[in-house]
């Protein structure tokens, strides 16, 4: 197996939104924010190569929103879906199943385009299998109110009218997809995070239960989550298991950093290195 990073683009977000109770004079150690109290977080998809069957973690934000839309996110940089696939030598055509960790639209949006006539939509990866889980999906099909504007229909709705969609089964712990998942609830419910083993390694798609460094103290639960002291006690479980059988995590939404590990120390579980994939 062959795991690549592929950035999909950089956007802003509210700091104090991100980082939830936590004062400002905090969390600007590890995210600095610009006059607006923006700060600046990558969409970072990951890309499985194995044998035939190449997987893709999560897509992106897309480009099918308007300008009004677009406008609260401060997209920025050269990198895109499409131009870092590229460079791997991969085309949109070779992908054979994109797995979604939920379906907030930062996460899948690149996963559906428009059609030819910029009304109707289509899929982007024509011969890729989309998988999300049942509960979820009913999550985000019916959301709730605080939800309501991350999940998109237009992200959503299409990848099921293709008969491209199927759903994991989270009771079984399916690995069909050659890795593992690890579900969490406090951010959304039913997250999933792939459990990749690597080179020797335990890597895991940390998606929104960890997205930066910034994140690992155990009180910085971003505002977003729907149930953060949930959230509070998955991210403690997991750091330290993560910390005791010494788990790189790969980082889906830090600006700077793209794996790290964690340690246990006086003050609870820390971070330990931060490197690049390819340095596994």
């Amino acid at each position: 197996m062959e795991l690549h990073v592929v950035n999909t683009g950089f956007f802003k977000l509210d700091g104090g939104a991100m980082f939830g109770v936590v004062p400002k004079s905090l969390w600007t150690r590890t995210n600095p924010a610009d006059d607006n109290n923006l700060c600046t977080w990558a969409m970072r998809s990951l890309l499985l190569v194995d044998g035939d069957r190449i997987t893709l973690i999560d897509n992106g934000i897309g480009d099918k929103q308007d300008a009004k839309f677009f406008s609260h996110y401060y997209l920025h940089g050269d990198d895109s879906l499409k131009k870092n696939l590229h460079r791997l030598g991969i085309d949109f055509g070779d992908i054979t199943d994109n797995f979604l960790t939920h379906l907030h639209f930062d996460h899948c949006g690149g996963g559906v385009r428009y059609g030819k006539d910029s009304q109707s939509f289509e899929m982007t990866f024509l011969n890729a299998t989309y998988w999300s889980n049942a509960d979820h999906w009913k999550w985000a099909t019916e959301p709730n109110p605080r939800e309501k504007a991350s999940f998109l229909k237009e992200n959503i709705l299409p990848m099921q009218d293709s008969c491209q969609l199927k759903m994991i089964d989270l009771d079984s712990n399916s690995e069909r997809l050659g890795f593992q998942v690890i579900t969490a609830d406090g951010h959304t419910d039913k997250q999933m995070l792939p459990k990749i083993q690597y080179k020797g390694h335990t890597v895991v798609f940390m998606a929104d239960l960890l997205p930066s460094v910034g994140h690992i103290p155990l009180p910085y639960v971003m505002g977003y989550d729907t149930r953060p002291l949930l959230t509070l006690k998955e991210k403690a479980d997991f750091l330290e298991e993560a910390a005791r059988k010494k788990y790189i995590l790969f980082l889906e939404h830090d600006a700077v950093n793209e794996c790290c590990t964690v340690k246990m120390t006086e003050k609870g579980v820390r971070l330990d290195q931060t490197f690049k994939l390819n340095e596994i």
